[in-house]
């Protein structure tokens, strides 16, 4: 790994050198864990003496006979002098929750049959761009139980067929990085490098999305790089000190309740990064939607608060880095504020996104069909006001789950009229 290249926030490939990687008949696992004090490795109910390397910060050990979908966790003793077990911050597999820890994943066993797409595939700018953003816990279930999920695997026959019957080209999948709060819908992760084991494995993902792109479905994943989970397994305090997180709640806590990431730091923009370009090359994910930028704009989301330049650098540099290591990826911000050039290339002063979420739009559209039929004449700029702003970037236009959520009601129930009339609009 480029050492120098991790501190000052420049590398894409961290969980490359960083993790468990099997090798043969041994794995090798490494952290990081500047301020730890001392580090253990628990594998098969065996505490291994993980030992301090390179610059003091790095520790790594080598444990044989180590199989795939193996459990470990890493106990630190951490600088604030207490004892903590974390999971690994770049491990490849996390155990459903409520366990949490981490699972060894061997990514050399599946290969794609996807080459003949992937060859092809472009940025949709002038032909139809179709996206169905799907969650895939609730999308559909084999029973009423809570956990009564399809493997990612097993939605290839449910899916594809629907998608095609519908007409849409792509495919958006809502966080699926590990998370330890069903109801979070994935927005509040705990390993940014584990597809959730609630469906299965990485390999039944590889499967899912291999699938996809032999039926001409690209697959969008949506990706937070805001805030992570508070829960004390995951990234909060990892080595005894605020690692990954700012020290202060004023800036540190996000209106969500978990921690903002301190993008002003070159290891929190190291982590992102890899993380981001892990899902784009090892998963063949055709593009990433980013969730709530103007947290990353703003401090905490507040335009009076000023822009967080340095959140700002870190998303133009990223934007910058995947598109030079995936040139036909698609990169879409999920953002609601009005700054500027969130679409324009960084040479010229923007972001670095291919498409933007036009919000705007969308709360206008709903709010003229939920407007009586008979005085509808009266808020046509509803549906026309968006046009005014429209050349600004380059929008999608979404009815996405933020309108069907908290007591918000289905797209269908927002229609003005009673039932029947509700869906003759709809």
């Amino acid at each position: 790994m480029d050492f120098y290249g991790f501190y000052t926030g420049q590398i894409f490939d961290a969980h490359q050198w960083l993790g468990a990687h099997i090798e043969g008949k041994q794995t090798v696992f490494r952290t990081f864990a500047p301020a730890a004090k001392h580090v253990e490795l628990y594998i098969h109910d065996v505490a291994y003496e993980m030992k301090c390397i390179h610059d003091g910060n790095f520790y790594e050990v080598t444990v044989s006979n180590v199989q795939d979908g193996d459990s470990y966790y890493y106990k630190i003793w951490g600088a604030d002098g207490k004892e903590c077990i974390h999971s690994d911050p770049f491990g490849f597999g996390m155990e459903l929750r409520p366990k949490y820890f981490s699972i060894v994943r061997d990514l050399k066993n599946y290969n794609f049959q996807d080459k003949n797409w992937m060859q092809n595939r472009k940025i949709e700018t002038n032909g139809p761009l179709n996206i169905y953003e799907m969650h895939l816990g609730s999308w559909k279930k084999k029973g009423n139980e809570q956990e009564d999920w399809y493997r990612y695997d097993e939605l290839i026959p449910l899916l594809i067929p629907y998608l095609k019957e519908n007409g849409y080209n792509y495919v958006e999948f809502m966080p699926i990085s590990e998370h330890p709060c069903d109801e979070s819908w994935g927005y509040q992760n705990t390993g940014f490098f584990s597809p959730t084991s609630r469906y299965g494995t990485a390999r039944q993902l590889k499967m899912l999305i291999d699938a996809l792109h032999q039926e001409n479905i690209g697959v969008i994943l949506d990706f937070v790089p805001v805030h992570f989970a508070v829960d004390q397994y995951g990234l909060a305090k990892y080595d005894g000190t605020y690692l990954y997180e700012y020290p202060h709640s004023d800036v540190g806590v996000s209106e969500w309740g978990s921690c903002n990431f301190m993008h002003s730091r070159g290891e929190v923009r190291s982590l992102l990064q890899s993380a981001a370009n892990y899902w784009l090359e090892e998963f063949h994910f055709d593009g990433i939607r980013m969730d709530a930028i103007s947290r990353i704009i703003y401090w905490q989301g507040d335009e009076r608060r000023g822009v967080n330049k340095n959140a700002v650098d870190f998303i133009k540099f990223m934007n910058v880095g995947l598109k030079k290591r995936n040139p036909h990826c698609i990169l879409i911000a999920e953002d609601s504020t009005n700054f500027a050039n969130i679409t324009k290339s960084v040479e010229v002063g923007g972001l670095g996104f291919d498409y933007k979420w036009d919000l705007g739009w969308m709360h206008d559209t709903l709010n003229f069909f939920a407007t009586p039929v008979n005085e509808r004449k009266y808020h046509y700029h509803k549906l026309t006001f968006s046009m005014m702003y429209f050349y600004n970037e380059h929008y999608l236009l979404p009815f996405s789950h933020d309108e069907v959520v908290h007591k918000k009601a289905t797209i269908v129930q927002k229609m003005f009229g009673n039932y029947d009339e509700k869906f003759a609009q709809a």
